[in-house]
């Protein structure tokens, strides 16, 4: 077992990167980034457009490899590993584009998700053996269950191009946890979204939070108030670099993350001292 995974055993931490850094030819884009995940954490991820914050999601899932780092999920090292090994692993993720199914139903969108964990293989489907009517009907309560979970049990039979906006990204939410993941990574979940979904997705994200302690979140977000309301540590990325790492309370007094967020004229209007919910 590497140094890494030894050390993220000893520290009951179920997600751990070390000094990740991206190059894209010559340029930069995340330099040195860590980060120790503990489970059952709410963790958001922010800051300024074109910071690095992407590179670090697309880094922690696999869909991109470090140039330099190591990144290791519950003993397994994952470092030059892909988006499938990372699933398989226990790493779920949602998109800021929505990429559902649109012509199936919400049920068989989370179904998706849920057959890569409880699917009876091909070859039992292919023989018609009885264990694949059992794995259709578990497939069918679990998905069930999780739409309940995220509000959605009396469309599970609407095809999920036909739904509202706020409501496809809990489809999406819903088809990601299907996975059973450890980690679940989403993807600016409230872009797009009035002020009164980004409330109902925050009160629904919190509600999923405080039923299981067995997997942690991260979350990358532009709105502030989701952040600083469902967040219980954030960290913020200027530059390429990891800025700030602490409380939302910490995060927003620092001097430093202010003048990231606003400019350094701007920090020293009246008012210094917090980042807006919204900004």
């Amino acid at each position: 077992m590497s140094e890494l995974t030894d050390k993220m055993n000893a520290n009951g931490v179920v997600l751990q990167a070390e000094e990740l850094t991206k190059r894209f030819g010559g340029l930069v884009a995340l330099s040195n980034y860590s980060l120790a995940l503990k489970p059952g954490e709410i963790l958001g991820l922010i800051g300024p457009n074109g910071a690095g914050k992407t590179t670090a999601f697309n880094l922690l899932t696999g869909v991109i490899q470090p140039t330099r780092g190591r990144i290791a999920l519950a003993g397994r090292d994952l470092t030059n590993s892909g988006p499938e090994d990372f699933a398989v692993a226990g790493v779920a993720r949602t998109f800021q584009n929505i990429r559902l199914f649109r012509d199936l139903s919400v049920w068989e969108n989370v179904a998706v998700g849920a057959h890569r964990r409880d699917g009876p293989g091909w070859l039992s489907t292919m023989l018609g053996l009885p264990r694949v009517w059992r794995a259709e009907r578990a497939l069918r309560d679990r998905s069930a269950a999780l739409l309940e979970q995220v509000g959605l049990t009396d469309m599970v039979d609407r095809k999920a191009g036909d739904l509202p906006y706020g409501l496809q990204r809990k489809v999406e939410i819903a088809r990601a946890l299907a996975t059973e993941p450890r980690v679940l990574l989403l993807d600016e979940p409230a872009a797009g979204m009035n002020a009164t979904e980004t409330v109902l997705l925050t009160e629904m994200l919190q509600d999923l939070a405080s039923k299981s302690t067995d997997f942690s979140l991260v979350v990358v977000e532009h709105d502030m108030r989701l952040v600083m309301t469902l967040c219980s540590r954030i960290q913020v990325i200027n530059r390429g670099e990891l800025l700030a790492d602490g409380l939302p309370e910490e995060v927003q007094r620092n001097p430093a993350v202010i003048e990231a967020y606003l400019g350094r004229s701007r920090g020293k209007r009246k008012g210094r001292g917090r980042i807006r919910a919204g900004a």
